[in-house]
C-alpha cells in the first residue's frame, strides 16, 4: 500500500511538489493536511462518491492538493485545459456533470463565463478554495473511498471524449497500473525526483505526476517547456526520471553544441517518452547524447492497454514502441480478421481494462470489436517477437491515386531537417488523384519560409522517400502545430483546408 498519507506519517517533511520558476514547496505533511480539508469541504457542499468536480489550472501546487482531495472523496476529477475556448471548456463541464469547477486565479474572468453556461456548477478560484479549506478539519473524512479521473481526449474528429472508467473499490493505496509499470520498468521510488515537463491538465503528466506521489517521490514543475532551462533543472536537483515528448527531443538537439555539453545530467535515470511517434534519428541521437535511459511507451487516455520497450529493446528494433505491458495487442483487417505477423492492420487491445466514452454509446461500441477488444484508431503491425509497430492514425491516411501514404513517414524524414522546428503532414482533395500531400511546416526561428524552403524541403523529401510521397504542396507558419502532450493538431489542419478550398503551392 503506497498512498501520500503513508508519506506523510513516515516523512512529513520530504517535498512531494516543487515549482522551478517560483520555489514554491509542498511537503508530504502540507499535502495531507491540505487533501483532507478539501475532502471535508466536498462533503460540505454536497458531494459524494461518483460526483465530478472539475478544475483549470496551471502548473502549480494546488493541482495535487485538490486531486488528492478529489481522489479520496470518491468523486470523479476532470481536468480542463486552461487553452480552450469558453464554449469547448462549459460543453465539458455540462456533459461530466461537474458540480464544482476550481480556476488559477489567474482564469477568475474566465471561469465566470464558463460557469455562466453551466447550471448548477459552483466556481472557486484557487485563493477561495484555500480560504474555503482553512476552517476544515485536516483529519480524513468519515467515509473515504478511492477516486478516479474522469479526462477528455482531444480526439481527431469532433467534440471532445469523456474517458469514464469504472471507480476503484478498496482502500486508499492498493497499487495502479502506473505503479506497476513505473516500478518494474523504469526503477520510481520514493527516493526519485521526478521533471514534470508538461501541462498537467492533460492525461498522461497528470496521471505520471501523482503515481510519483503515490511513490514518495519529488515532483519538480515546469510552467512551460524551455529546452535550455530543463537541463539545469536536471543537473541542478538532481532528477531521476523525466516525462517527454518527442517535440521535447527534437528541441533539445536543436540547442547548440555549447549548451547542450554545459550541463551534468549524469543524475537520470529514466527519460520515458510517450505522446507521439518519435522518429528514428531523433530518438538515436537522444540516445547517444543522455544513453541508454531512453524509455518509451504508447497508450492513451482510454488506457485500454499500454506497451513499452527499453532503449536496448529499441536500438535492436529502431521505430518500434514495444510489447504489451498491459492487455494484449491483436492486429486485425477491415473485416475483423486477425493480420499475420509484418501486415499491416487495426490496432486493437484484449484483456484490458474497461472503459466507456461518457454519454457517447455510439463512440464507445465504435471502439470496440464484437469480442470487446478496445481501439485507439491507429494502425500498425507486429513482428515476429510481438514488438508493435505504428504506422499512423487510421483517419490521417492518405489516398493518392489509389497509394496509400502514410502522413508519419513524412513528417519523420522532414523533421530532421536543419531548418524544420516542426511539421504536420495532411492530405488535402486533388481533381485528379482524389488526395494529394501538403506539409504544413513550422521553420527554425530565423529561417524565413519561402519558395526557397519550400524547394529544399521537396528535394530533402524526394531524396529520403521517393516522388509519390514527396509533398506537392508547402505552407509555413510561425504558431505552434501541436499541442503540449505532443500531438499534432492535425483534425484541425484538415478542418481547416476544406473550409479554405484551396492549397498552397
Amino acid at each position: 500500500m503506497q498512498h501520500p498519507r503513508h508519506h506523510a506519517a513516515a516523512k512529513p517533511e520530504r517535498i512531494a511538489c516543487l515549482c522551478a520558476e517560483t520555489g514554491a514547496k509542498q511537503t508530504y505533511a502540507d499535502l495531507e493536511g491540505a487533501a483532507n480539508r478539501g475532502a471535508h469541504l466536498l462533503r460540505s457542499i454536497g458531494l459524494q462518491r461518483g460526483d465530478v468536480m472539475a478544475v483549470m489550472l496551471d502548473n502549480e501546487p494546488a493541482v495535487f492538493a485538490i486531486g488528492w482531495a478529489a481522489e479520496r472523496s470518491g468523486l470523479y476529477l476532470t481536468s480542463v485545459s486552461t487553452k480552450l475556448s469558453i464554449a469547448d471548456a462549459a460543453y465539458i463541464l455540462n456533459d461530466c456533470g461537474a458540480r464544482v469547477l476550481v480556476v488559477s486565479d489567474r482564469l477568475d474572468a474566465m471561469g465566470a463565463q464558463i460557469v455562466a453556461a453551466c447550471p448548477g456548477v459552483t466556481l472557486y478560484r484557487v485563493s477561495d478554495w484555500q480560504r474555503a479549506c482553512a476552517d476544515q478539519p485536516a483529519t480524513p473524512i468519515l467515509d473515504e473511498s478511492p477516486g478516479a479521473d474522469m479526462l477528455y481526449s482531444s480526439g481527431t474528429t469532433g467534440r471532445p471524449k469523456g474517458i469514464k472508467p469504472p471507480l476503484p473499490e478498496g482502500a486508499l493505496g492498493e497499487e495502479t497500473a502506473l505503479m506497476r509499470m513505473g516500478a518494474g520498468l523504469y526503477g520510481m521510488d520514493g527516493e526519485m525526483v521526478y521533471l514534470s515537463t508538461s501541462p498537467l491538465y492533460h492525461a498522461a503528466p497528470l496521471r505520471w505526476a501523482m503515481t510519483v506521489q503515490r511513490f514518495g517521490g519529488t515532483v519538480l514543475i515546469m510552467p512551460r517547456f524551455d529546452a535550455e532551462t530543463a537541463l539545469a533543472l536536471i543537473e541542478q536537483h538532481g532528477v531521476t526520471h523525466g516525462t517527454w515528448v518527442p517535440t521535447h527531443f527534437v528541441r533539445l538537439l536543436k540547442l547548440p553544441e555549447a549548451v547542450r555539453g554545459r550541463y551534468d545530467l549524469s543524475s537520470q535515470r529514466a527519460a520515458i517518452h510517450a505522446g507521439a511517434p518519435c522518429p528514428v534519428a531523433v530518438k538515436q541521437a537522444m540516445i547517444d547524447w543522455w544513453g541508454p535511459i531512453i524509455e518509451e511507451y504508447y497508450s492513451g487516455t482510454e488506457m485500454c492497454g499500454i506497451t513499452a520497450l527499453s532503449a536496448a529493446q529499441w536500438l535492436e528494433r529502431p521505430g518500434s514502441v514495444g510489447r504489451a505491458v498491459l492487455g494484449t495487442i491483436r492486429i486485425l483487417d477491415d473485416e475483423g480478421v486477425a493480420c499475420p505477423a509484418g501486415q499491416v492492420g487495426n490496432i486493437y487491445f484484449a484483456d484490458g481494462p474497461a472503459f466507456e466514452y461518457h454519454n457517447d454509446p455510439a463512440k464507445t461500441a465504435a471502439a470496440h470489436n464484437s469480442q470487446g477488444w478496445a481501439t485507439l484508431g491507429d494502425i500498425g503491425r507486429l513482428d515476429e517477437d510481438g514488438f508493435l509497430f505504428l504506422t499512423d492514425r487510421k483517419n490521417f491516411m492518405i489516398i493518392s491515386g489509389g497509394v496509400n501514404i502514410y502522413p508519419q513517414e513524412i513528417e519523420n524524414v522532414l523533421i530532421s531537417h536543419p531548418d524544420v522546428a516542426d511539421v504536420a503532414v495532411i492530405g488535402v482533395p486533388d481533381e485528379e488523384l482524389g488526395e494529394t500531400v501538403l506539409a504544413v511546416v513550422q521553420p527554425v526561428e530565423g529561417v524565413a519560409g519561402d519558395q526557397r524552403l519550400a524547394e529544399a524541403l521537396r528535394v530533402y523529401a524526394r531524396n529520403g522517400l521517393g516522388g509519390v510521397k514527396t509533398p506537392r504542396h508547402f505552407e509555413f507558419r510561425h504558431d505552434p502545430l501541436r499541442e503540449p502532450t505532443g500531438k499534432l493538431l492535425k483534425a484541425k489542419l484538415i478542418a481547416e483546408f476544406k473550409a479554405r478550398g484551396s492549397v498552397p503551392g
